[in-house]
């Protein structure tokens, strides 16, 4: 069982702290049906962890969970991010924590352009991510930087979604269903970048329903089922356990 965190003293909080981003107890449901059921979990700064399971296992939710985008009145439990409790914020304060959500279906802004897109979500000024920084991540935006967002390719939509969620400075990065409905080349590409971001420091939540995929690029994975935790370690064990990947991922 995963560790609670004990943030109770201040002076003692980097000795406390057992991860960067600690889930713990939690539960979501949705009227008289409980989504997800007291799940805890830790991940370490800097790690990608892959959140795999079954299509309605409670992945989008935990997702959503974490960064309070949903009635709080729906989720219980304790969601600590660097010392700072997310479970007491709302979704514009978990924003300003760190927190960055990229949906499953990308939310760009129609009638703004790739450009306008971005500077809506950037801080005042950039402290890390200026947009010539995030350019350089992503020269297909540079290059379509005054064209409108939703006219892009699924992609492209996926690169300005990235880049829009890093342009706040965040420090985890949360993705659903990044490689949905791409061509194998483009989840390429989109892994390499995910990767570059990792290297800047960036703590990463992937779910994905290509677990394979997501498996190979992260450092641990959780396993969702029927709402409840049945696998935490790394995500090498779960690649060459051919009994545990049948039976909760079906691959």
């Amino acid at each position: 069982m995963t560790d609670k965190p004990d943030f109770s003293n201040n002076a003692n909080l980097a000795a406390t702290a057992p991860a960067f981003l600690s889930v713990w107890g939690m539960k979501a449901y949705y009227g008289e049906s409980y989504i997800v059921q007291d799940i805890s979990f830790n991940v370490h700064e800097g790690e990608i962890l892959a959140l795999l399971g079954r299509n309605g296992a409670g992945k989008t939710t935990t997702l959503r969970a974490i960064a309070r985008m949903d009635n709080p009145q729906l989720n219980h439990g304790e969601i600590w991010l660097d010392h700072q409790p997310l479970h007491k914020m709302k979704s514009y304060e978990a924003a300003v924590a760190g927190i960055g959500l990229v949906p499953e279906d990308r939310c760009i802004i129609p009638g703004l352009t790739v450009e306008e897109n971005l500077q809506l979500a950037q801080i005042a000024p950039p402290i890390g991510w200026s947009l010539e920084r995030l350019y350089d991540l992503f020269p297909r935006l540079a290059e379509r930087r005054k064209q409108d967002g939703v006219t892009l390719s699924g992609g492209e939509q996926q690169m300005l979604a990235l880049a829009r969620a890093l342009a706040r400075d965040i420090k985890v990065l949360l993705l659903d269903e990044p490689y949905e409905g791409l061509a194998p080349v483009i989840v390429d590409e989109i892994e390499k970048t995910l990767r570059i971001i990792k290297a800047q420091g960036i703590t990463t939540v992937i779910v994905e329903q290509n677990a394979v995929r997501a498996l190979e690029l992260s450092d641990r994975a959780v396993i969702l089922d029927t709402g409840g935790i049945v696998f935490d370690g790394s995500a090498a064990e779960v690649l060459n356990d051919e009994k545990l990947r049948a039976e909760y991922l079906a691959i």
